[in-house]
């Protein structure tokens, strides 16, 4: 097994690396009690070296691994892709370019929703993996044998799953699906955490501009104050006690004090001055400012909810017929909102998703389609 642990032994693993058509690659990182992750190992295989690489070696600069990942001229292979990019593009600012992700890939090929690795390597290259050593710390050192074997695991087995759903996809004409979704992975905005948007995280909803000016204003500094910290948000305070303060906008340490979410004492001390500045600044943002507050959905017009359920079953239907993820295509809010109001900015009504099951849908609806048994299958014909 190579380890590399220097960068003049990774600049000739790369330069190697340069000339195959394609990487897979996988890392082990920490982030339990920080809010940036630690990268401990990257893994790396091609069609003619593999190897780990240990980030954590004294001295060894990532930098020729870095370009390989900006080399254009070779595919990088991951198994859900978005954690691993993230440390990248944390790193350098960019994404590995090109990318493919298997366990999309795997979703465009009818695998189900979010297909594990383990699954996929049992299914398309019958081998088994160790999972014993998936739970471990990978910034003590040093690692042993096992650890090393499992990580290194994620990468070679990698290659031949890659190499059949990427036949797949050529056979039954879905790369441009799957192309589609890459956008979003290979998007450097897709990972960048800005702190103005950080309210988007918030299960809360607002009901009224100061809640929600609110709301921005706490969602932000705790996002400043977790990055600036490198501490998880949830260690500055946590979601559900963002959206009590925004609720009740008590406005001094008093009205903080009787927060139930609060930690006791937390209004007493300096994160207690900064959380009620926060609430202050998001009362005086300009209602034009604000983000837009969605209505909330009233009663559903009659019928509503047996019509989604059709729509659900129709769903189904398609996804099984065309061995796709139901989930790539529309989940039951989606479905839920076409039923009752309708929905041309849905995303199911898009590309390729519309001729796949938008067209469907609204041919359910409007009665010109129905859901029966055909030869002994369910199936989708004209009324």
């Amino acid at each position: 097994m190579q380890i590399i642990t220097t960068t003049d032994d990774l600049a000739r693993l790369c330069k190697t690396l340069s000339s195959d058509a394609y990487v897979t690659v996988d890392t082990e990182f920490m982030r339990e009690h920080t809010f940036w992750p630690i990268l401990c190992l990257i893994q790396i295989a091609g069609t003619s070296e593999e190897a780990i690489i240990d980030p954590m070696a004294d001295g060894i600069d990532l930098a020729p691994f870095h370009q390989l990942m900006a080399n254009e001229a070779v595919l990088k292979v991951f198994h859900a892709a978005r954690q691993d990019v993230e440390i990248f593009v944390e790193a350098t600012g960019a994404t590995p370019t090109p990318i493919f992700d298997t366990q999309i890939a795997a979703m465009v090929c009818g695998f189900g929703d979010q297909v594990g690795y383990e699954a996929l390597v049992r299914k398309l290259a019958s081998q088994q993996v160790d999972k014993s050593s998936r739970f471990t710390d990978w910034a003590r050192r040093p690692l042993t044998d096992k650890q090393l074997a499992y990580a290194l695991s994620d990468v070679t087995h990698l290659r031949v799953v890659y190499e059949k759903l990427h036949d797949m996809l050529a056979e039954n004409g879905r790369t441009p699906w799957l192309a589609e979704e890459m956008a979003v992975i290979a998007s450097a905005d897709t990972y960048i955490s800005r702190p103005d948007d950080a309210w988007k995280r918030l299960k809360f909803r607002p009901r009224n501009p100061k809640q929600m000016g609110i709301a921005v204003a706490l969602a932000k500094w705790r996002e400043e104050r977790a990055q600036f910290k490198n501490m998880p948000r949830n260690r500055i305070i946590k979601d559900d006690a963002i959206s009590e303060l925004a609720t009740q906008a008590p406005r001094n340490k008093a009205g903080l004090a009787k927060l139930r979410a609060l930690p006791r004492g937390l209004a007493d001390g300096g994160l207690g001055d900064e959380i009620l500045r926060a609430i202050e600044a998001g009362l005086a943002m300009s209602k034009d400012k604000l983000p837009r507050i969605e209505p909330s959905r009233g009663p559903q017009p009659e019928g509503a909810s047996a019509i989604a359920d059709v729509l659900k079953l129709g769903l189904k239907v398609v996804c099984e017929r065309e061995n796709i993820a139901p989930r790539l295509i529309a989940n039951a809010a989606d479905i839920e909102e076409f039923a009752g109001n309708g929905g041309d900015h849905l995303q199911m009504m898009r590309g390729w998703r519309h001729e796949l099951f938008g067209e469907v849908a609204q041919g359910l609806k409007t009665g010109k389609l129905a859901i029966g048994i055909r030869d002994g299958k369910p199936d989708i014909f004209s009324a």
